[in-house]
């Protein structure tokens, strides 16, 4: 694995020299987009929009339109903006993670320590686990300020990005109905229901199948094989069958 960042978690007065991982990896097949008529790949360029020439990553700045007029900032500007949070996660706040709202997660990284940071890093480990407590900090990573927690996690320390408060839509928008009455007989069905179904959570229990099948497609009109098509239509639930439903469920 690659570092995506390199820097420190600041505990206390405890400095923690870090490396950040990326915690996960895509697993779902990798489709090019082709042009129908020959199957030649589809590329995009870069290209300037004023002579139409393609333009070098090396020639490529980043910048900002203000009153017209394009500022352009280089890396020194964005490190400027705050040099410690480009350098340092500073955990100023503990949390317990239950009462973080799953909405807010995004994005799991990996935190390995550097070199001389390693008794510091398995002293935050322990004393998080003991505490059951989180870190919540924010800090830059690729020019963008996140907000993030530190935690226990087999035996490392994860860095979980959250989204902040003004990404997350309300749901005043959603047309869910309030006043719909349930029958005591539905309930209690649905209740068992849930009951029969239900054990401990264990993610080895649950695969990509989609990406599996979608790749025997592929193998197969590979061969010149036609697949055969398996329609499905989504059925609406009648309110007057939904105990027959439930019934039905359970038997």
């Amino acid at each position: 694995m690659r570092a995506i960042w390199t820097g420190a978690i600041g505990f206390g007065l405890v400095n923690i020299p870090v490396k950040l991982f990326s915690a996960t990896t895509d697993s779902r097949p990798d489709l090019d987009m082709l042009d129908r008529k020959d199957l030649s790949r589809i590329r995009y360029k870069r290209v300037n929009e004023r002579t139409g020439k393609e333009v070098d990553w090396d020639n490529i700045v980043r910048g900002y339109l203000l009153d017209d007029n394009y500022i352009v900032l280089d890396e020194a500007d964005f490190e400027e903006a705050s040099p410690e949070k480009t350098k340092m996660i500073n955990l100023q706040v503990f949390v317990k993670e239950a009462d973080i709202e799953s909405i807010y997660f995004e994005a799991p990284y990996y935190l390995q320590p550097q070199k001389g940071g390693e008794k510091a890093y398995m002293l935050l480990l322990k004393a998080l686990e003991k505490t059951k407590m989180a870190g919540l900090s924010t800090f830059v990573l690729r020019n963008t300020e996140n907000l993030a927690i530190i935690r226990p996690y087999q035996n490392i320390l994860m860095l979980n990005k959250l989204r902040f408060q003004e990404e997350v839509r309300g749901v005043d928008e959603l047309n869910v109905p309030e006043n719909v009455k349930i029958a005591k007989q539905e309930m209690d069905m649905a209740v068992q229901l849930i009951k029969r179904h239900s054990g401990a959570f264990n993610i080895d229990d649950y695969k990509d199948e989609y990406s599996k099948e979608l790749m025997k497609i592929i193998r197969a009109k590979a061969k010149g094989k036609r697949p055969t098509v398996r329609k499905m239509k989504v059925k609406r639930t009648d309110s007057n069958d939904l105990l027959e439903q439930l019934r039905a469920s359970l038997g």
